[in-house]
């Protein structure tokens, strides 16, 4: 059996977190099988000398200007392909789609358009499509709208990460018994700090986003490097050694430079690995972000958390863990910031919270494990029948 894997990728922490928590499930439920991704260039986000040293194979891939032409790998001779891994849509029999965030009028429709040609090609050879618990919309553009009742149409299942996608989904779709609510599946992914990192005088991590600058209107992108130094301030007079961790990449780099200007001795880590960036929350005594998956690693952990977003998407996440007061706006006064990080800067507020954080993730996980099953039976029911 042939498995492609979509959009889970290396240059967003989020994406590689989710790729391997699908390669740590599809083989230990099918150690046979091969999984393929569709290669980029070097500089995006799936290159292939990265996944190919987890063990997967390149699907021919090459779309220009809205038409596929991978099919011309089918031209060259099978002992040919073979040699070099390559392998052709037409092989693949299950399509797991990780999108994360994609299909939503902040993005565009071209996303969607895509996966609703793509869809209808592979609902019309047989193949599964599933697409994995992620947010979807709003879809108000009237551009995304038939791409999107396409590609649902045209899917066996599509796992919304929480109600409010479900409802958008459900605002273009109608109530369809392929729509479900599943949570964000990383929280399965097990792991420790990685090696030698010393964690004594980094107790909580303070995660920045840059798209809380270009996805956030004026007031609120002024506010938000001030808010980060505000409460890094406020942590440093509790004695609780924050420091800023860069979950991506160079942007939220440069954003991590700018928040720490004039506060002394407040260390950066920025580590390229998803695994061990999550090993690296997980130590963590709480956790101040704005990244969504580096807040899923905390949450699922049980390391206490507050948030500012820009999307829907983290005020769900911590209603599913029972915290949603936590996620609060970057105009809010010192005072009330303070408040608002007593989980992490008093030692009896921060063991209840802990608790209470890992009573919910054993119900999320639950859940995570119940989605797998459900996906699993799906593929064994189709493709080996």
């Amino acid at each position: 059996m042939i498995i492609e894997v979509r959009k889970a990728g290396f240059t967003n922490k989020g994406a590689e977190l989710m790729l391997h928590a699908i390669l740590a499930q599809v083989r230990e439920r099918y150690p046979d099988s091969t999984v393929v991704m569709s290669p980029t260039t070097k500089k995006g986000s799936q290159p292939f000398h990265k996944f190919v040293k987890l063990g997967m194979l390149p699907k021919a891939s090459l779309r220009v200007k809205g038409f596929q032409f991978g099919f011309l790998a089918g031209f060259l001779p099978q002992r040919l392909r073979e040699m070099y891994g390559i392998v052709l849509d037409k092989e693949v029999d299950v399509i797991l789609d990780a999108s994360g965030f994609d299909y939503s009028d902040q993005w565009g429709p071209g996303s969607s358009i895509e996966m609703a040609q793509s869809t209808k090609s592979w609902r019309r050879n047989g193949k599964v499509v599933v697409m994995l618990p992620q947010a979807f919309g709003p879809f108000a553009n009237n551009g995304i709208k038939t791409p999107v009742r396409n590609f649902v149409e045209n899917s066996d299942i599509v796992y919304a990460r929480e109600k409010d996608s479900f409802d958008h989904l459900v605002s273009v779709c109608g109530k369809r018994n392929n729509i479900k609510i599943m949570p964000d599946f990383t929280n399965l992914v097990t792991v420790s700090p990685p090696a030698g990192y010393d964690f004594d005088d980094k107790r909580i991590a303070v995660i920045p986003n840059c798209r809380m600058l270009d996805k956030t209107d004026s007031d609120a992108a002024s506010l938000y490097v001030p808010f980060l130094k505000a409460c890094i301030e406020i942590l440093i007079k509790n004695g609780k050694n924050p420091f800023i961790l860069v979950h991506e990449g160079e942007d939220d780099l440069a954003l991590a430079n700018q928040v720490a200007e004039g506060i002394e001795d407040l260390k950066i880590v920025k580590e390229t690995d998803a695994l061990a960036i999550k090993g690296i929350i997980g130590s963590c005594g709480g956790v101040v972000g704005s990244r969504f998956h580096g807040l899923v690693s905390a949450l699922s952990q049980g390391v206490p958390s507050v948030a500012t977003g820009w999307s829907h998407k983290y005020q769900r996440l911590f209603e599913d863990y029972g915290v949603s007061e936590s996620v609060i706006d970057v105009s809010i006064d010192t005072s009330y910031i303070e408040s608002k990080l007593i989980c992490m800067t008093d030692s009896q507020a921060a063991l209840v919270c802990r608790q209470n954080l890992i009573d919910k993730s054993k119900f999320l996980k639950k859940q995570s494990e119940d989605m797998w099953k459900e996906v699993f039976d799906l593929i064994d029911s189709k493709v080996f029948e």
